[in-house]
């Protein structure tokens, strides 16, 4: 049996908001696996458990590039370690430009962008420079470039703290407008169902069975209970099926929309600033002990 520990309990209370005794229990039920121990919080407190996607950890922005003719597009996350640097001008110019270097000279990964010429020097230097100029540190985090099928639109929301791409075939402007909103509010995993990775409708259908046993369900029902939620997960994670930010019923679905202008979607790039990067867990043990030492020496 694995030793559960405060800072374990503290970083998997950190990652769904769970009561601490909640996380202690299932960090003992799953012998220490964190991962483990989120699904049996979700299976037991619901989705309320889960909160990861908000624990972002770093700032900076996302960079944008978009041609004007909309057939060539980039965008590019810049990290820093304040929002403070990441509103500075110099910081943001930074972001564009490399943007527009992944659009224009299709840099392959963050090394060739790195390498290219910028300013006086190369990307590099000028991070460097600017590192030292503000004196906090700055990263090249990720890019992607896309070459349009129809017509690509773009979006930046929340002071570039989320950019999107979307490639549109078919329909009008406003639609290519409209789907890049979407997709920034409503962060879809994918497409379709097919864009979706198998593990994490592996865990979805898992979590089902296991809510659906504990509530008392037959045996012969739980994998038909977890089809269906199944099902309703990629309605959710999905672009197509998810329902349209703007739809004045509130029923009608991205597909449905797409169908009704005679459109379709070949493809999406969605970036969101720190996205999957964990938050720096502090010792809970220790924040414990430093307080009752203050407390103690205020006697």
């Amino acid at each position: 049996m694995a030793a559960i520990t405060a800072s374990m309990v503290s970083e998997l209370r950190g990652k769904t908001d769970a009561p601490m005794m909640e996380c202690k229990k299932a960090l003992t039920e799953a012998d220490g696996d964190m991962a483990k121990a989120e699904e049996i919080l979700r299976v037991k407190l619901g989705n309320k458990a889960t909160k990861a996607a908000t624990r972002i950890a770093a700032e900076g922005v996302v960079g944008l590039y978009l041609s004007a003719d909309g057939g060539l597009g980039a965008l590019v996350e810049v990290n820093s370690e304040t929002d403070f640097v990441a509103k500075n001008d110099e910081f943001i110019a930074l972001a564009k430009g490399c943007a527009e270097l992944v659009a224009t000279r299709n840099s392959a990964d963050v090394a060739a962008l790195s390498a290219l010429p910028m300013g006086e020097g190369t990307v590099e230097t000028t991070r460097t420079a600017l590192v030292g100029k503000i004196g906090e540190n700055m990263a090249l985090r990720r890019l992607a470039r896309m070459e349009a099928s129809g017509r690509l639109s773009s979006y930046v929301h929340g002071g570039s703290k989320i950019g999107v791409l979307v490639d549109v075939i078919g329909g009008d402007e406003q639609l290519g407008k409209d789907l890049a909103m979407h997709i920034a509010a409503s962060k879809p995993k994918s497409l379709d169902a097919s864009g979706v990775p198998a593990d994490l409708l592996d865990t979805e259908r898992r979590i089902a069975v296991e809510k659906a046993r504990e509530a008392g369900k037959p045996e012969a029902m739980l994998e038909k209970i977890a089809e269906g939620t199944v099902q309703k997960y990629l309605k959710d994670v999905t672009l197509l099926g998810q329902v349209f930010v703007k739809a004045e019923d509130g029923k009608q679905t991205i597909e449905q929309l797409l169908k009704a202008k005679g459109a379709s979607v070949a493809g999406f790039t969605l970036f969101v600033v720190g996205e999957g990067i964990e938050k720096k867990v502090d010792d809970f043990a220790a924040e414990v002990a430093a307080q009752a030492a203050a407390a103690a020496a205020k006697v």
